[in-house]
């Protein structure tokens, strides 16, 4: 350890003045963490002349008990305890100057089921902090006294696929395009022909609420008509998400009570509602038997860059804590970022009940869920028909696929788009099923399927060379070794 790094005696420790966090206790190398600590691993990148012991130092301390000087009230607490202790740092491979941060945190710092409380402690003050050129909190280790004192899902997939009577397949979903413009009964329109071609839902977009243009409770009496004239004319259980995102709670509540009136069996909001909202509305949801769907907007203003922000897979732990039903974690091959390691960890915070430790997805820690219900993740963002085994590979069965631009684009109309989407789902998995290599020959069984059905034909068409081929920008740090054989 750096010389500059160690603590002083109790004496010094309490003179008044300034010194270094790593010097007040902050950094602690040879803590051993308890099963009971929440631990936060941030990717620091220190200003010129600034340790990483003492960089990962500030940051435990700006997050747990410190400031800027040293105050004589700590010798008013059990501020040993209270303390976050940074004890170790790592660094990044193929990133000079870059460093990971492991901070451990006393339970006793966070309140029960509060993710505002969390997130106030772990990010509300350290990403400004001058020291630090960025930071980016990476992962997360929630023990399982933290995990049990919040609810979790409010239905699960297993009781969602027990409404919906769709098993042994991934959900197919269509967010309505255009997004704004249309009016309440053209809205309907797209939700009654595209459940009626094949989709098991529809989706409001993130930015459809209450507009001049159409007002939340004429698409919703519009949609739910569709909702129930689909479910009658194909005798399967259909849904749409009614988006109750609004300016207040009460709002909020008031539409999805309407929603509830109608007969919907799901409802939406966003994720800048923020999280005491989602919590709010998590709660209402399993009070009501309702599926609560979250769409991730604005998650990319902090999520995207791998130098400064928030993961994703931090952001999805703490949705499976705050109670939503689903939540969009990425397509791989879609339009939106996606790298396919990246992806896959987090469709497993998702999905799994105990996540293991696995760096090359991203996954630094092992979590255990504690009998949490499983997060449905959605797919959604630029994908189509004739990538349908790409996604089942990728993403597996346990997802929402929604195809907007690839069922209301189709040259035929929407409802012949959602043919195709269901026809090219269904032959994929009956070929998974009956052993085939359906990923490498998933071009060969999508062309066989398209000979009967018109639709898919034309689907395939319209956009087999479309492809979004770029680099991630949020790819793992590390990646498997290859094996050695003689």
């Amino acid at each position: 350890m750096n010389e500059r790094a160690q603590p002083l005696t109790a004496a010094k420790r309490y003179a008044a003045g300034v010194m270094k966090y790593a010097q007040m206790g902050y950094w602690q190398p040879d803590y051993e963490p308890k099963d009971t600590d929440v631990i936060a691993l941030f990717r620091i990148t220190p200003q010129d002349g600034v340790d990483p012991e003492e960089a990962a130092a500030a940051v435990a301390g700006e997050s747990s008990t410190a400031t800027w000087t040293v105050v004589w009230t700590d010798r008013l607490t059990n501020c040993e305890k209270y303390r976050a202790k940074a004890y170790r740092v790592d660094p990044v491979p193929n990133q000079p100057g870059v460093w990971f941060a492991y901070i451990a945190y006393e339970l006793d710092l966070f309140e029960e089921g509060s993710i505002a409380n969390l997130t106030a402690s772990i990010i509300g003050n350290v990403f400004g902090f001058k020291p630090l050129k960025a930071l980016r909190l990476e992962d997360m280790r929630l023990p399982t006294a933290y995990v049990k004192t919040f609810q979790g899902p409010a239905t699960g997939i297993v009781v969602e696929r027990e409404r919906l009577q769709c098993w042994g397949r991934p959900l197919l979903g269509a967010t309505v395009k255009p997004k704004l413009g249309l009016s309440g009964r053209n809205y309907g329109r797209v939700v009654y022909e595209a459940l009626k071609g094949g989709l098991d839902f529809t989706k409001d977009d993130e930015n459809i609420n209450s507009q001049p243009f159409m007002h939340w409770r004429d698409r919703f009496l519009y949609c739910m008509e569709a909702v129930a004239r689909a479910s009658a004319a194909t005798g399967e259980v259909k849904g749409t998400y009614l988006n109750v995102t609004a300016a207040t709670m009460e709002d909020m509540y008031e539409r999805a009570e309407f929603a509830k009136e109608l007969g919907s069996v799901i409802v939406m909001i966003d994720l800048v509602i923020g999280y005491t909202a989602i919590q709010s509305m998590a709660k209402w949801a399993r009070r009501n038997n309702m599926i609560l769907h979250l769409h991730r907007a604005g998650h990319s203003t902090y999520t995207r860059q791998r130098s400064h922000g928030v993961s994703f897979r931090v952001i999805a732990k703490w949705m499976r804590l705050a109670g939503v039903d689903h939540i969009h974690a990425g397509t791989v091959v879609g339009k939106l970022e996606g790298d396919p390691a990246t992806t896959r960890g987090y469709y497993d915070i998702c999905r799994e009940e105990y996540n293991q430790k696995c760096l090359e997805h991203g996954v630094f820690f092992d979590q255990d869920w504690a009998s949490l219900n499983r997060l449905m993740p959605v797919a959604s963002g630029g994908i189509h028909a004739g990538q349908m085994h790409q996604l089942i590979q990728h993403l597996g069965e346990d997802v929402v696929l929604q195809f907007g631009g690839g069922t209301i684009g189709h040259p035929d109309g929407i409802a012949a788009g959602a043919q195709a989407n269901r026809v090219a789902l269904e032959a994929m998995i009956f070929a998974r099923n009956a052993g085939a290599d359906y990923v490498k020959d998933g071009p060969e069984i999508l062309a066989r399927a398209a000979r009967t059905c018109t639709p898919l034909r034309q689907a395939l068409d319209t956009w087999k060379d479309v492809t979004f081929n770029y680099q991630s920008t949020d790819a793992p740090d590390f990646t498997p070794l290859e094996s050695v054989t003689a």
